[in-house]
């Protein structure tokens, strides 16, 4: 298994960054372009949510990111430092009462493109944990 670190500061400007790393090691890793599209804009999404959410936008504040590629799959691990959050409280975007909330999409949208999502929360921040098969 490879493994590649990226440490951005909590501004939407640098997903870039991870991205570009990102695409780098796909080039090696060899994700089918659909699949691999779509674990781009859940990573994108779990990054802003680091950047907005987690950090408040706070250029102090660093995310720090850990792109994983193993035979079968790909992992990325975002971590902010942010006081944390219970991913339980977060409204489903899909009922009606909260189809006009902006809140509880990007999780959202992150499950529905990965094969596997895992939140971990603390006081120290929070942990968000993609993985696609390939």
């Amino acid at each position: 298994m490879k493994s590649f670190n990226i440490i951005i500061a909590s501004d939407k400007s640098e997903i870039h960054k991870v991205e570009r790393l990102l695409e780098e090691v796909n080039n090696e890793s060899g994700l089918e372009i659909e699949k691999f599209v779509n674990f781009q804009i859940a990573v994108s999404e779990a990054l802003v949510n680091a950047i907005v959410h987690g950090n408040k936008e706070d250029k102090n504040k660093k995310v720090f990111c850990e792109i994983e590629c193993a035979d079968k799959h790909m992992t990325v691990r975002i971590k902010d430092e942010g006081e944390g959050f219970d991913l339980n409280k977060i409204p489903d975007p899909t009922s009606s009462e909260n189809i006009l909330k902006e809140h509880g999409r990007g999780v959202f949208i992150i499950r529905s493109l990965v094969d596997d999502f895992k939140c971990i929360a603390s006081e120290n921040g929070t942990e968000m944990i993609l993985t696609v098969n390939k």
